[in-house]
């Protein structure tokens, strides 16, 4: 409470209740809201003005009071002398206010206009209620007969300004509900942009797609056709026939092991402590592990030196064994079937070099371009079917978020204005 008047609570921006239905395109929003931002701003506008109106001659008044209590000595030759000096300093500080503080409201012809007009009405209130708050005694008893007029056109300016003030904020308000139905126009036509590009995407990814299934196709019928000849037949043929042969190496493999589990106690032992040079210490390292991979005619004579050198540490004790003759026979045994083995190992690897270069020769290169082609159209359509596919998800997500959008624009347009609008997309 200042000077004996008080700033009213400031109500609530009041929300405007919907009073009818409406439905609006979202195409005709834009012009709508403009529309009614622009007749808002012009009711706001007239009604600051004429409030404006009402408050310049208060202002000719204070003025006027400035002027006239300037001249007015307040009768202070008849009061104590410190009381006097006093009385004087407060008058001439409310005067100085008055006189500085006090100046003419700006015309209003537009929301800058009212903003300067709320601006300069706060700072001329602020200033004669600061003054006059400190100096209420002095003018509620010494100068009573300003005080009632002072009251009265500060009481009025006061509810002036807070009426401008609301008007102000209301427009702020309206303008704020614009940008943000404005805003939420943009993001749906981004998003309509962006449907359109996705879709043109898909529609380019499948013509794509049904270009590589038309490569398939053909693709398909080359190798049907190659696959169908006599050369392809034989083929195939040769190729089972390989396959079928291929088991013969387990069979002699099998052989091999089963003789050289017998002594690979002996040998083992042997691997660790033999003097060998590089090569047969290769060899036998493989004998211990797996000797159809050594078995060839070349090794054959170091292979007898190792098994010999494994007899000579078996008779001599270097090579302890449970039964020394039993593993000197079963030596003996594995040394008279190294000639069995490798000619069993080379018989089988000549055949199975020459039915693996007769079908090679058999093999159609332009078959295995055919398939190769074939393999990468199936990986190009694969891949373009996951990115369509990609695209489709971005786009329901997309379409969710549309309607989600206009309810959000629906309820803005409600609190924007009196009318309850249904905004249909098409």
């Amino acid at each position: 409470m200042v000077f004996g008047w008080g700033k009213k609570k400031q109500e609530e921006i009041p929300v405007d209740v919907p009073a009818y239905d409406k439905e609006i395109r979202l195409s005709d929003i834009p012009k709508t809201v403009i529309s009614l931002t622009e007749l808002r701003a012009s009711k706001t506008l007239s009604e600051i003005k004429q409030l404006r109106n009402d408050t310049a001659p208060l202002i000719d008044d204070l003025i006027q009071i400035g002027d006239v209590l300037d001249k007015d000595n307040l009768k202070v030759d008849d009061i104590d002398k410190h009381l006097a000096t006093i009385v004087v300093r407060g008058k001439k500080q409310v005067i100085d206010v008055i006189k500085k503080g006090v100046i003419q409201l700006p015309k209003i012809s537009s929301m800058r206009d009212a903003e300067k007009l709320d601006s300069t009405l706060n700072q001329i209130l602020k200033k004669l209620g600061d003054v006059l708050g400190r100096q209420t005694r002095v003018i509620h008893i010494f100068a009573k007969k300003y005080a009632t007029q002072l009251k009265r056109n500060l009481e009025i300016m006061t509810r002036n300004h807070s009426e401008i003030h609301k008007l102000l904020k209301n427009h702020d308000s309206t303008k704020s509900f614009s940008d943000e139905i404005t805003n939420t126009l943009n993001k749906i036509d981004i998003m309509k942009n962006e449907q359109l590009v996705k879709r043109q995407k898909i529609d380019d990814i499948n013509n794509d797609i049904n270009s590589f299934n038309e490569k398939i196709a053909l693709l398909q019928n080359s190798i049907e056709e190659k696959k169908s000849s006599d050369d392809y037949n034989k083929y195939l043929n040769l190729k089972n026939e390989l396959n079928s042969f291929i088991t013969l190496k387990l069979k002699i493999k099998n052989d091999i092991d089963a003789q050289f589990t017998k002594i690979s106690r002996p040998l083992s032992r042997y691997e660790y402590g033999s003097s060998l040079d590089k090569d047969q210490k290769n060899i036998l390292s493989i004998l211990v592990k797996n000797p159809i991979d050594v078995l060839v005619s070349q090794n054959k004579d170091s292979i007898i030196v190792i098994l010999e050198n494994v007899r000579k540490g078996i008779s001599s004790g270097s090579i302890s064994v449970k039964d020394t003759d039993k593993s000197l026979t079963l030596i003996t045994e594995t040394v008279e079937s190294l000639d069995k083995f490798v000619t069993r190992v080379s018989e089988y690897s000549k055949k199975y070099k020459s039915m693996s270069d007769e079908l090679d020769s058999l093999k159609s290169n332009e078959l295995i371009s055919l398939e190769n082609e074939l393999h990468k159209n199936l990986s190009f359509r694969d891949d373009s079917k996951l990115r369509s596919e990609t695209i489709e998800t971005e786009l329901d997500e997309i379409k969710s978020k549309i309607p989600q959008l206009v309810s959000e624009i629906e309820i803005k347009l409600r609190q924007f204005s009196n009318t309850k609008y249904t905004v249909i997309l098409s």
